[in-house]
Formats: structure tokens, C-alpha cells, sequence
């Protein structure tokens, strides 16, 4: 609450609208009284000098402000406290010598008195004290009967309970010749919000394209409230239900759309339309003729129309609601995108449309038309639009938690986006992240090498981890393919002191390849076999159920304690919003004491605990050290290594035992290489072999032999 020398401003107060309290702030001041609705932004005000009556009286859970002025209209204000009484009475006095009175109402719980009119409103009195009042400008309709009358209601689509309507029964007058349920009728009707079509209409306009509701109408405007007629549907929209009129030119620059929003909005079936959309073509034109006077136009609408208008239909039509609803026409301010255009192309719910950034806000057209005000805004934030670069997604938080996202905008339009929301000074969530030019900038223009900067590097980071993983997986230890290595005395045919290598070389030329090859093969599958083995999944830790649990924070301390009433306060809320809310409430906490000193209790004790626990813990540690039992050697390095295989320790691998050998000793035989399997000989080959020897023999002399074995 501000409170100055003649201004009170109230932040948290209601008003009655259609049957239900709407909250919004209220700001009394000499001029008078005016109250800016939170949701829609409509601002209801009293001027000073309209003040008639002003009264103090207790409602539902509180106090309210009861203000009749001298047209006979009732404004109703809740939310205040006891304790502004005083302080409410001495403003009302000082500023428009009013007194403030204390209005009392009769709680007999009787169904039966009097009905009084009283301007606007109908009061029913029970014992010369008012029961309850109804502002005739909720009333929609007035039927009756034989002697009863039934007042019927406007809907309010926030409220979750609606009066729907209320029968009166009038018993039958003494007087005669004159009719009490035809008189109480007319009475209401006299001020109820009834459109009712009297007299011809100010200007028609035929056949203009609306996109919502879709379809063409015939557009009436009467002084009291303009009327859509349509071949199926008809619609009558009062003329203070019309809360802003924007004017926007379509993106192609050869159209134009004319958005009026309503509160309540008009409806079709279950349907609710709370903006009307008209599109007109720029080069259409028209021009009317008012049957009206000039003084009728000065007097009544202050010369805000004109008796001739001509020129574009967009422009006509759009003076015409200016001068009939008394509002002003929104148009697109400096704003203008990459197309030279004050409209940004995007998409909004899986629908095409347009964006226009407004000086007070911004508007998406059109389905669904969507319209934000700047002070509904709490964050922005730049976003990818999927997997690729080419567009971005422009995403807007309001005050009450929805988060309305725009995508697939040009990647051109995002440094016009940027400065627009950095010069009205919006919080931008991510700033920094995705800057023009930066070094890791995903929407920059280069296309050259890779159509899309990020998956080109993604591709990049992927080459990296492939080639740390062929590193990392290198055995030094391990490398049968080097010339020099251990292994490749026992594997390679290269290898220096291997004797039956070099007979076999001198003994086969061509056949030393082919065993080569076959030996290469052998070991590259050895190798992928062991290196294909699957890893040992690593055991779950067990929970001990005998350690103490860490304490809560402050924050989780007080949620625990309040998640019921704001559970209570926003029924059916989700757990991400009931999240987001509590959060927003703990922020704004100003007293936050209570909840750290549990906290710091809380760690004390759970310090003190977890001392008690380690201490206990002592000796079972210990013992559980000594009972369990060393774990045994893993064989898959033995395995691998030849240099250790054939020392006799460990393992063994399949290829280093003998096969004479019966038992796995290690002997000298286990030191040398595997001995190559015989091939089948021809027969009639060998026994050439064999006779050629003979015939050697017999010609060699005894002496030569002799030299021979003694060599030796």
C-alpha cells in the first residue's frame, strides 16, 4: 500500500464484476477513483464529482468499499482490513468532503420483504434493512409469469460457482387496472444489460472476411452495440465490452488486420471468442453517412466521429469503433523486422501467424490471437528451434507461470528481437548464450563446409572421443605385430634365434608367406576375442539402514509445512507449478528466521548422530577387513602376456603346452615355439627322396664321414 498526502494506492483489492470478485489495484485519488484489472488491464474509474454515496461495509472474509454515484450505478470494492477504516473515512473527508457511513445489512436468513429500485440497483429489505443488492447491469434477461418474475444473469467464465437467475414472487396488487409483475419487469428491463436492436443502424458494412469468428458478416454498428450478422450465426457485442482495438498491417503489405478484443468475449455454442478479427484489403475503399446530427455527434461523442467518412474500408471501420467504444487504436510501434515489416513470421500451437512486438506489449496473429502486456511479462528467452539453425524459438513467461512460445522465427529477425526486448527492458533469461559472432555461434552465417554449424560439431567432438578410445585401448605390453618385441619372438617368423624357422624358410620359399599371412590372421582374431570379453557390472551398494538421514534445508522445511495451503489455495495444480509457486513464495519471504534456526537444529543433531554412527562403525570395520578373503589374481594379463607364460607362473595359454607333455610342468620344450603341424607327402615323392639319399651315400667316401661325425 502507497499512501501519500492525496493518493492511496491498494495493490491486493477486488471488484465486482458479473458476479464475481476480480482482483486488481485500486488508486484513490482527487480526480476520483480508478481500479486497473489484473488480467485484462481494463481500468474502471469514478470520477470525483460522480460520487454520491460512500459506505463502509462487511463482506465475505473482509471488508469493502461501497460507491453509488449519481447515475444510479454501484461499485463494489473488497480486500480491505478493519484497521483502514479510519484512515479510508479521514481521505474520503478531506479530499471530497463525503462522509463515510457504515452500511448494515440484515442477516435474518428471511426470504420474504420488500423490493426496492434504487437507480441501477434492485435492493430487497427485510425489516427496513437491506438483505442484498443486484446491480441490474448483471441482469441478461427479465421473463415472467403469473406472479412471478425470473432474472437471469451474465456468465463470468473465471468464476467457478455462477448465479445462474432468481425468481421473484409478487403478490397481486390492490390497486386496479394496474399489473405488479408488468411493472416490476419493466423496471429491470429499464436498466438491465439487454441489447435489444432499436432504431436504424449508424453505418453497415457487407460481406467483410473475419477470421475469428471464420467466415464473412455483415457488420451493424448501433449506438449501444454492434451486431455480426452471419448466414448461420448472429452476434451482438455491447459496446463497453470492447476493451482495445489494434490496427496491423499484414506482412505481404496489401492487407490489413483490425483485431477487437472483448471482455467477456462473444460466443458460439461452448465456444468463447475473446478477440474479433477482420481483414481487410489495402486498396478497398468506401464511404458512409451518419444519420446523425452535427450537434448529436459533438454532444454525444465528443467529436470523435465525423457526419461524412471516406477513404480505405480498414480505416473507416476503425473510426468507427473509436468514436462508438471511446478507445484507442493500437498500431505497431518502432519495431521492423528483417522483411522491412513491422511483423515477424512464426508459428504458435502447431499454427502459422504473425508476431507484432507493440510499444506496450506484443500480439500474435491470429490462431489463436494471443495478446501480452509488458507489465504481464516476467522473462524471455532465446531458444533452438529443434535440430536445426536456420530458426530460432522467441520464449515469453507471464506473471502467472505460462510460458507462450513462438518458433520456427528466421534467424534474421533474432538481432532485431534482441534490441527490441533489451530497450524495453525485459529480463532475458539467457543472455549471452546465443550472441551474433561469438566463437561457438550456432546462427552465424557461414555455410560453406557444413550446411549446419551444429551438427558439424557434434561430428567433430564425435572424431575426438573415437580417437581417444583407439589410444586408450592400445596395449603397450601387448604388441605382436613390432619387430623386436617379446611377443614376436614367440609368434613372428622374423624372430633371430628361432633355428627351425630358418630351415623351414631354406626348405619352403613360397609356403613361408602363406604362413605368415595365416599367422597374422590367427592373432588378430585372438586379440578381438579378448578384447571382446563384456565387462563385469559393478555391484549396488547396499543401504544402511542404520545411517542417519541428512537434515532438510530451510526451504524444504517450510514447503512441508505449507504445501497443503497451496495446494487448498490452487486447486487441481500440477506438481511443476505448485513447485514454481512455492518457490516464487519463498523468494519473496521476508522472514525467514524461524525456518534456519530448525534448520541449523536439525544439522546439529544429525552431526551429533553421524558421530555416534562412525564410532559404532569401528570395529565392524575391522572385522570385516580381516574375515574376508584375498581376492584372487585375474588371469586376463597372464593370459596375455607370453613373456610370463613361459616362466611357469600363472596361467597358461593354450598354445605354449607340448603335446607330448602329460602333465602341465614347465620344461625346457615349453620355452620354444609351437611346433608346426606335418603336411600330407606324396608318397611316390618321398621314395625319390629316399633313393636319391642312398645313392649319395654310396658315392661319398669313408674318410669324409669319418671328418664328419667328428665335427660332430
Amino acid at each position: 500500500m502507497k499512501d501519500e498526502t492525496a493518493v492511496l494506492e491498494y495493490g491486493d483489492v477486488t471488484i465486482e464484476a458479473r458476479g464475481t470478485m476480480v482482483g486488481g489495484r485500486l488508486k484513490l485519488s482527487e480526480q476520483g477513483i480508478s481500479f486497473r484489472n489484473s488480467k485484462t488491464g481494463k481500468v474502471e474509474s469514478v470520477s470525483a464529482s460522480d460520487i454520491e454515496v460512500i459506505n463502509w461495509q462487511r463482506l465475505a472474509g473482509g471488508y469493502g468499499l461501497r460507491i453509488f454515484t449519481e447515475n444510479g450505478s454501484l461499485y463494489r470494492f473488497g480486500g480491505f482490513k478493519e484497521s483502514e477504516q479510519s484512515k479510508l473515512e479521514k481521505f474520503f473527508k478531506n479530499t471530497y468532503s463525503k462522509t463515510m457511513s457504515e452500511k448494515e445489512f440484515s442477516v435474518k436468513g428471511w426470504n420474504f420483504g420488500a423490493a426496492k429500485f434504487d437507480g441501477a440497483v434492485l435492493s430487497f429489505d427485510v425489516s427496513s434493512m437491506p438483505a442484498f443488492e443486484i446491480p441490474l447491469n448483471h441482469v441478461s434477461g427479465c421473463t415472467t409469469g403469473k406472479n412471478e418474475v425470473t432474472l437471469e444473469f451474465h456468465q463470468h467464465d473465471d468464476a467457478s460457482v455462477n448465479l445462474m437467475e432468481m425468481r421473484f414472487h409478487i403478490p397481486a396488487s390492490e390497486l386496479a387496472g394496474e399489473d405488479p409483475v408488468e411493472n416490476f419487469q419493466q423496471r429491470v428491463m429499464a436498466k438491465a444489460s439487454v441489447i435489444t436492436a432499436t432504431g436504424d443502424a449508424l453505418a453497415i458494412f457487407r460481406e467483410v472476411q473475419c477470421l475469428t469468428p471464420r467466415g464473412r458478416y455483415d457488420i451493424k454498428i448501433y449506438p449501444s452495440f454492434i451486431q455480426l450478422h452471419g448466414k448461420t450465426f448472429d452476434f451482438k457485442i455491447p459496446v463497453q465490452t470492447v476493451l482495445r482495438l489494434f490496427l496491423l498491417p499484414h506482412m505481404d503489405q496489401r492487407q490489413h488486420f483490425f483485431v477487437v478484443s472483448l471482455d467477456p468475449p462473444i460466443k458460439q455454442g461452448q465456444t468463447r471468442y475473446p478477440y474479433l478479427i477482420l481483414l481487410f484489403a489495402s486498396d478497398d475503399e468506401d464511404s458512409i453517412e451518419l444519420p446523425l446530427s452535427e450537434e448529436e455527434i459533438r454532444e454525444k461523442y465528443e467529436g470523435r466521429l465525423e457526419k461524412e467518412i471516406s477513404g480505405p474500408q480498414f480505416e473507416i471501420i476503425s473510426r468507427m469503433f473509436k468514436g462508438m467504444c471511446n478507445r484507442k487504436i493500437v498500431t505497431p510501434g518502432n519495431f521492423t523486422g528483417h522483411s522491412g515489416t513491422p511483423a515477424v513470421s512464426c508459428s504458435y500451437k502447431a499454427a502459422a501467424g504473425y508476431l507484432y512486438p507493440l510499444e506496450r506489449g506484443i500480439i500474435y496473429v491470429h490462431k489463436p490471437p494471443v495478446h501480452i502486456r509488458s507489465d504481464e511479462i516476467t522473462s524471455v528467452n532465446f531458444a533452438r528451434s529443434g535440430s536445426t539453425t536456420r530458426s530460432f524459438d522467441f520464449e515469453v513467461e507471464v506473471k502467472n507461470g505460462v510460458i507462450h512460445t513462438f518458433s520456427s522465427i528466421e534467424k534474421g529477425e533474432y538481432n532485431r528481437l534482441f534490441d527490441y526486448v533489451n530497450a524495453k527492458k525485459l529480463r532475458i533469461k539467457n543472455r549471452g548464450k546465443m550472441e551474433m559472432g561469438g566463437k561457438n555461434d550456432d546462427f552465424n552465417d557461414s555455410d560453406a563446409d557444413e550446411p549446419d554449424p551444429y551438427m558439424r560439431r557434434v561430428r567433430e567432438e564425435a572424431r575426438e572421443r573415437d580417437d581417444d578410445d583407439e589410444n586408450s585401448s592400445e596395449d603397450e605390453d601387448f604388441n605382436p605385430g613390432e619387430e623386436g618385441s617379446d611377443v614376436a619372438e614367440e609368434y613372428d617368423s622374423f624372430a633371430g634365434d628361432s633355428s627351425d624357422s630358418d630351415d623351414s624358410d631354406a626348405g619352403s620359399g613360397s609356403d613361408s608367406g602363406k604362413k605368415k599371412k595365416r599367422e597374422k590372421k590367427e592373432r588378430k582374431s585372438r586379440t578381438k576375442t579378448i578384447s571382446e570379453k563384456p565387462r563385469k557390472k559393478r555391484q549396488k551398494k547396499e543401504k544402511d539402514e542404520n545411517k542417519p538421514k541428512r537434515p532438510q534445508s530451510a526451504y524444504f522445511l517450510w514447503l512441508n509445512d505449507h504445501r497443503d495451503q497451496i495446494k487448498k489455495e490452487n486447486p487441481g495444480i500440477s506438481i511443476t507449478e505448485l513447485t514454481k509457486l512455492a518457490g516464487q513464495q519463498w523468494r519473496e519471504l521476508e522472514n525467514r528466521k524461524k525456518w534456519e534456526e530448525k534448520a541449523a537444529e536439525e544439522k546439529a543433531k544429525y552431526d551429533e548422530a553421524m558421530k555416534a554412527y562412525k564410532a559404532s562403525l569401528g570395529g565392524s570395520k575391522s572385522s570385516k577387513k580381516s574375515s574376508s578373503s584375498p581376492k584372487k589374481p585375474s588371469p586376463t594379463k597372464e593370459m596375455l602376456s607370453p613373456s610370463k607364460a613361459g616362466s611357469g607362473k600363472g596361467f597358461k595359454s593354450k598354445e605354449y603346452i607340448d603335446d607330448s607333455s602329460s602333465g602341465g610342468n614347465s620344461t625346457d620344450e615349453d620355452d620354444k615355439p609351437l611346433k608346426k603341424k606335418a603336411k600330407p607327402v606324396n608318397k611316390k615323392a618321398k621314395k625319390k627322396e629316399e633313393s636319391e639319399e642312398e645313392e649319395e651315400m654310396e658315392d661319398t667316401p669313408a674318410s669324409s664321414e669319418e671328418e664328419e661325425s667328428g665335427s660332430d
